[in-house]
């Protein structure tokens, strides 16, 4: 959840507070707790907070009438009110039975103030838990004592302690179901502290509980005299835990610049960490120029400072260059304040589809949005027992510390000085869909050693020099389709008529700038990524580039044509599987199908067809020299020759 909607939340139910005579805990001046519940299927998140809300008195008249009816509807507690259901607020999940999506409550008691998340525990929704411990001070993992210590534990744990969560309470819930017995909730202890023992968290308390029945909730239970512990309501009520986004470094993402009048100019977005004061002196971080803060401006009016998750609107004492994207720091911190292009970082993937490295993707940052790949996954982490494993790619799920490199210098921190700017998202650059989440450990030294060399001789100049117009064709089929064989003739063509052109060849490139790549899936993506940095160098020479290689994934070529300035065009070299298994000029159809070549594409490694290619050649019926006259029509149609 964004830090402007957590306000919103607290706005609200304080508004609610001052109005009904049973809120009136939430009232007052008193500190504000923010802790999520976590753990594996089942284990009864839902009727923890449930209880909660009903044992801080937090459950309207109205609202438990509508429980009790939900609860013979929905309910998975027989006779008894289902608390879950409170929570549980999405149709779907009132069917199945689970948490699907992050629900959040607000309650509080005579002594605190909370803002909770239930986190989903089904592995596939690990996204949705990433998102609820992001903003927490404390993390509540339960665990069922029929079932002990499990996989999604570890990874929760794993979760909360990589997000900068310091202090954690083990919930042994259902403790009723084994009959609260004390060598079970002991055992289970012993289990947890053994596999979480270096994750770094300031506190671990373990309670045994019982959501379901109150057991060890708001107070002592009767039933387990042997637990000399605090119950966990007065536990929550007494942590003492930092207040690290105000104690964090000032940073403000702006987020619009607009000028109300001729005689002002006013910088708006939320602060990210810090404090701010009127007075202060701040720099733009991107330009390095200084000045003062005039006036702040919050939705409760002029104010003398702001804080972290504030919306505020700023006016400086000069104009400097600061606009949309840039970070406003204070003065005084510019010299520890680098942009860069290559980090290290932990990276938690969602998406079903495995994350390879040198494929680009965008990385969403709190300011800025710019390309980013993975150049090198240092290590996978197997959340079963926290060592480190080697891996090419990243399935659904996977935790690893890898290397990114992005295509613009950007601001990250190590996210454990602040979260707000040490921490990122991952989008796939096709489906826009978030297929990751990043934080940072550090940046690499040598990115800010590298700048970019203004050259005179332009592209256009290079093009004007040769009298064409330069452009990209990227063949694309099977292995024995007859890309190469279309390429060598089309260049022939181009050559007799004054053309300057270069065929970069699949075959060719692998006998040197690619002979150390093999054919795994990774191999072949930065297979395809080398090459279309190659292609880009020779179009901005001016060249008509012919590119020939089966590049078997749809996303890889899509991307490809993404970084050129000239035109590109993709030339789908349709031959069926069953026409080149009969040619195999090569031989390698029969050793693929033998089994002596794996990943071989067409038999056991998979091509993707272009759907809407820009040139479509249909090679069975039809001669070499034909194909080549088709394709020249189209280049003279669309103006390229």
């Amino acid at each position: 959840m964004s830090s402007e909607i957590q306000k919103q939340a607290i706005d609200k139910n304080a508004d609610v507070a001052a109005a009904s005579p049973l809120a009136s805990p939430l009232s007052g001046n008193k500190s504000l707790l923010r802790f999520l519940t976590c753990g594996s299927v089942d284990d009864g998140k839902s009727t923890l907070i449930g209880r909660l809300l009903k044992d801080s008195q937090q459950i309207m008249d109205d609202q438990v009438l509508s429980l009790e009816k939900d609860s013979k509807q929905f309910g998975t507690t027989g006779e008894d009110m289902d608390l879950a259901l409170l929570v549980d607020g999405l149709q779907a999940e009132r069917e199945q039975g689970i948490t699907i999506d992050v629900a959040y409550r607000f309650f509080g008691t005579q002594r605190r103030k909370f803002i909770v998340a239930d986190a989903p525990g089904h592995e596939q929704y690990t996204r949705n838990m990433v998102t609820g411990a992001s903003n927490v001070d404390l993390a509540i993992l339960l665990i069922d004592a029929r079932k002990g210590v499990l996989p999604q534990t570890k990874r929760h744990s794993y979760i909360v302690s990589l997000l900068g969560v310091k202090h954690i309470v083990v919930a042994v819930n259902k403790i009723d179901l084994v009959g609260y017995d004390q060598n079970i909730f002991d055992a289970i202890v012993d289990d947890y502290k053994k596999v979480t023992q270096d994750l770094g968290f300031d506190t671990v308390e373990f309670m045994p509980i019982s959501a379901r029945y109150g057991e060890n909730i708001s107070g002592p239970s009767a039933h387990m005299s042997w637990y000399k512990g605090a119950a966990l309501l007065p536990y929550l009520e007494q942590i003492d835990v930092d207040s690290a986004p105000y104690e964090a470094p000032m940073r403000l993402p702006i987020q619009l610049v607009s000028r109300p009048d001729l005689n002002r100019r006013s910088y708006r977005g939320i602060m990210a960490s810090g404090v701010l004061k009127a007075g202060d002196k701040v720099a733009a971080l991107a330009s390095g120029k200084t000045s003062t803060v005039k006036d702040i401006i919050t939705p409760d009016g002029h104010v003398d400072k702001a804080l972290a998750q504030d919306a505020v609107e700023l006016t400086l004492n000069d104009e400097i260059d600061l606009s949309r994207g840039d970070i406003l720091i204070k003065a005084k911190d510019a010299e520890q304040c680098h942009l860069a292009d290559q980090f290290c970082a932990h990276i938690i993937w969602f998406d079903e589809k495995r994350l390879m490295p040198s494929r680009e993707y965008l990385l969403q940052s709190v300011n800025d949005k710019t390309s980013m790949s993975v150049s090198d996954i240092k290590y996978r982490v197997d959340v079963n027992s926290y060592q480190k494993e080697p891996a090419d790619t990243l399935e659904m799920n996977d935790i690893a510390e890898c290397n990114i490199t992005t295509q613009k210098p950007v601001f990250l921190e190590d996210y454990h000085d602040n979260k707000a700017t040490g921490s990122f998202i991952i989008i796939d650059r096709l489906t826009y869909k978030t297929v990751g989440a990043g934080v940072v450990k550090h940046a690499l030294r040598r990115a800010n050693n590298i700048v970019w060399q203004e050259l005179d001789v332009t592209p256009e100049l290079r093009a004007k020099q040769k009298a064409q117009k330069p452009f990209v064709l990227w063949f694309t089929g099977l292995s024995g389709s007859g890309k190469s064989t279309i390429a060598n003739l089309l260049e022939k063509k181009l050559y007799s008529t004054g053309k300057h052109s270069y065929i970069l060849d699949g075959d060719n490139v692998r006998h040197g700038l690619n002979k150390d790549l093999g054919f795994k899936a990774t191999d072949r993506v930065e297979n395809i990524r080398r090459i279309s940095e190659v292609s880009k160098l020779m179009a901005d020479s001016g060249l008509i580039v012919l590119v020939s290689f089966i590049s078997p994934y749809k996303q890889d070529r899509d991307m490809a044509r993404q970084i050129f300035d000239v035109p590109f065009l993709e030339v789908f070299v349709d031959t069926s599987v069953a026409e080149c298994i009969k040619r195999d000029p090569k031989g390698l159809y029969q050793k693929a199908l033998a089994g002596e070549i794996p990943n071989f594409t067409g038999v056991n490694a998979p091509y993707e067809e272009p759907e809407n290619p820009d040139i479509h050649v249909k090679t069975e019926g039809k001669t070499p020299d034909q194909i080549v006259e088709d394709i020249i029509a189209a280049l003279e149609k669309s103006g390229l020759i």
